[in-house]
This record gives structure tokens, C-alpha cells and sequence, in this order.
């Protein structure tokens, strides 16, 4: 099992359908608890209906926090983590350095950086044992690009869409963000060592966020919420020409106490 730690409470902004970060960044975008839930709930046991699925270890090599892999220690009797920064939670480790080599993992699972996503599949489905489940936007399975080089070369089993939005925020999981968007899981099944090719199978995560989302997630993963342009920390600084964020922990020291 795998035991996450609690954060301390941050503030933010919805997040619109493009991100917009520096150019240096990590890419941290915590991944709400209920989502993963909603994986292995729904999705993982009809990619592979096997009675002892989570009987084998799980890695998430981007596992950032433990947003996601504190959750997947919800099922799987195993699960190693690791990431290229020390965000206090995992090993550090770069996942797609050329001598890396880990603990041995039947599956692959993560919220992988969006623009190392291909580097991201193609070094799990050498490193998995079983199967690779990947995280991403919706729009990673559009592009000719990304279908020569990946798609059409190894085709996933499964595609699983979100009926819902799945909000995710920079550097913090937002209990009550919004988001433009679309998230989707694609998985990848092996067979004597090798990606199974076939036809890959759409279906859909039907509505998750209320059924599973638990009343102690906000302690164990570090949740916040968000502050609306109403509150009247974000408009005295917008009055005095102020940027938003130093506004925001002056609501969070109001609404918290902190």
C-alpha cells in the first residue's frame, strides 16, 4: 500500500482548454482523487477481467504528490512511485533517462507530463510487464502525427472517455474546480512481452465525481478551493492593479485561518 501526505491548502483559477505555463515547467497537475477511483472502478477490470488484477504491483513514475498513486494504494496490493522531482512523495527518478530500471510493475499508471506523453507510453510498454494506463486530454489521440508514429504502430485496447470534466489545476488539487478539459484514458495490454495489436475499444466513465469521491480526501491529498473574482481580496487587488494569487492566499488566510 502506498501512503500519501497531506499538503498544505492552496488557492487557484479554473482551468481553461489550453494551459498556459513557463517553458521550463514540470507540468504538475494533480490528478483529483475520485478520477482514479473512477480507472480502477470502471475501466481497469474490463480491460482485463482478471480475479487477482490487483493482486500485481501498479508504478506511477510520474506520481508528482501522491494524487494518484496514494489512490491506486486503494487497490492494488502494491504500488511504487517515483518522479523527476522531489515533490516529497515516491523515489526521485527520471522515468525516461536511458540507464533507468525500477522495481519490477505489471502495470504502468500515471498522469504523465503532457508534452513527454508519447516518450512516456513507448518507455512503459518496454518497462510493463502486463498492461500501460495513461491519463491524458482527449486531444493526445488527435493528430496525424501522434497516429504514425504511435497509434498505428501500437494501437491501445481501450480508450475510456469521461462523461464529465475531469478539473485539473497547476501545483493543487481544487476540490470545486472547473475545467474546459476532456480528459480520457488509453491502455495498452502485452502479451509474451510484447504491446498486443488489435481493434481498440471506445467506452465511456459514466459519472464518478460525487459517487466516489470520499469525505477524508481533502486531508489526505492536500485540497483546496477555489476563490471566486467576487471575494473582496481578489477585488481590492485587482482595484490597486495587484496580481490575483498573492489576492488568493489573503482569502485563504480569511477562510481557513491559515
Amino acid at each position: 500500500m502506498v501512503t500519501t501526505r497531506t499538503d498544505s491548502r492552496r488557492l487557484s483559477t479554473a482551468v481553461m482548454q489550453r494551459r498556459h505555463e513557463p517553458a521550463d515547467s514540470l507540468d504538475f497537475f494533480p490528478t483529483p482523487p475520485w478520477a482514479t477511483r473512477a480507472f480502477c472502478t470502471h475501466v481497469l477490470p474490463r480491460v482485463l477481467p482478471d480475479p487477482h488484477l490487483f493482486h500485481a504491483p501498479a508504478w506511477d513514475p510520474a506520481c508528482g504528490e501522491g494524487h494518484m498513486a496514494g489512490v491506486l494504494g486503494e487497490y492494488f496490493d502494491t504500488v511504487h512511485a517515483s518522479d523527476i522531482h522531489p515533490y516529497g512523495f515516491g523515489q526521485v527518478a527520471d522515468f525516461l533517462h536511458d540507464d533507468f530500471r525500477w522495481k519490477p510493475a505489471d502495470w504502468i499508471i500515471t498522469n504523465p507530463p503532457f508534452a513527454l506523453a508519447r516518450d512516456f507510453i513507448l518507455k512503459a510498454l518496454v518497462q510493463a510487464y502486463t498492461g500501460v494506463a495513461m491519463l491524458v486530454r482527449t486531444a493526445f489521440c488527435e493528430t496525424q502525427g501522434r497516429y504514425d508514429d504511435l497509434f498505428s504502430i501500437f494501437p491501445p485496447v481501450m480508450i475510456a472517455q469521461y462523461v464529465e470534466r475531469v478539473p485539473m489545476h497547476r501545483g493543487r488539487w481544487v476540490i470545486d474546480g472547473t475545467s474546459a478539459t476532456a480528459y480520457c484514458w488509453v491502455i495498452w495490454l502485452k502479451k509474451f512481452g510484447k504491446p498486443i495489436v488489435g481493434d481498440t475499444r471506445f467506452v465511456w466513465i459514466p459519472p464518478s465525481r460525487k459517487v466516489l469521491t470520499q469525505p477524508d480526501d481533502w486531508l489526505r491529498f492536500g485540497g483546496c478551493q477555489d476563490i471566486p473574482n467576487t471575494h473582496k481580496a481578489m477585488q481590492l487587488a485587482a482595484a490597486n492593479g495587484h496580481a490575483p494569487e498573492p489576492a488568493r492566499e489573503m482569502a485563504q488566510a480569511e477562510l481557513f485561518g491559515g
